[in-house]
């Protein structure tokens, strides 16, 4: 009797334990490694979606892995961000071409630093079309940075494919110009600088509005409510928790 009750019990151990493990599936998604090179490193987040990082060094915070995204849909990507300079972004549309065999389309920094636009002549040279918003031109402009192409004024729309990618500005935060991209394929959200991985800290703050950064980040949580992947400036990737630690972390 008291074998057959433990053997019953260790059964329901094994058993939720099953399902607990089956959970922790569900509400995760993967992170896979599939590139890296001295100065470039690709994470593959969905059958759709990457995620690329390039290093900056810096004197405040010391060597900087900086996030971009790439997403796609049937021969065509578009990519947010550029990697740091313009080496490393001739290095990711090589793979691009090579590796998925696609076109890039277009190219959207989020706002107008270096690890957003650093590399964004290695992608005109090769006549791929950049888009930024219009304040993101005005500071390249007045820093003597590379210059997006096309501007656009609070929302841009895209095909890739056939599926949508929507950028937009919500308010000022980490910059006056820092936008979003969300790729409704996958319900992913790069948040660029806006959006900090759980436990950073504040970062950079030389162009930063304190003020308006937790509001800001409650704008973009509203009208993306179904969103599953959240891609930071830095760091590592998540999900809809690191809007809400955005927010507490500046309010």
């Amino acid at each position: 009797m008291k074998y057959r009750l433990s053997l019953l019990s260790t059964l329901f151990f094994l058993g939720a334990f099953h399902l607990n493990i089956l959970g922790q599936d569900t509400n995760t998604h993967t992170q896979t490694e599939i590139y890296k090179s001295k100065g470039l490193t690709i994470k593959q987040l969905t059958p759709s979606s990457f995620q690329h990082i390039s290093y900056k060094q810096t004197n405040d915070f010391g060597l900087v892995p900086c996030n971009g995204l790439v997403v796609r849909d049937k021969d065509e990507v578009v990519i947010f961000d550029t990697p740091i300079n313009d080496k490393i972004a001739e290095e990711l549309i090589k793979w691009i071409q090579k590796e998925l065999k696609c076109k890039v389309i277009a190219i959207i920094p989020t706002h107008f630093h270096d690890d957003c636009l650093g590399g964004l002549n290695a992608f005109i040279k090769q006549n791929i079309p950049s888009y930024g918003f219009h304040k993101t031109i005005e500071f390249a402009k007045i820093n003597n940075f590379a210059i997006p192409q096309n501007s656009f004024k609070n929302k841009l729309k895209l095909k890739v494919g056939n599926e949508n990618i929507i950028v937009g500005f919500f308010g000022e935060g980490h910059t006056k110009d820092n936008v979003v991209g969300y790729f409704s394929k996958d319900e992913i959200l790069f948040g660029g600088c806006l959006i900090k991985e759980i436990d950073a800290s504040k970062g950079y703050l030389g162009d930063a509005n304190i003020k308006d950064w937790p509001i800001t980040v409650e704008k973009v949580k509203n009208v993306f409510p179904n969103v599953k992947i959240v891609v930071p400036g830095h760091g590592s990737a998540g999900d809809k928790k690191l809007l809400d630690y955005t927010i507490s972390l500046f309010k």
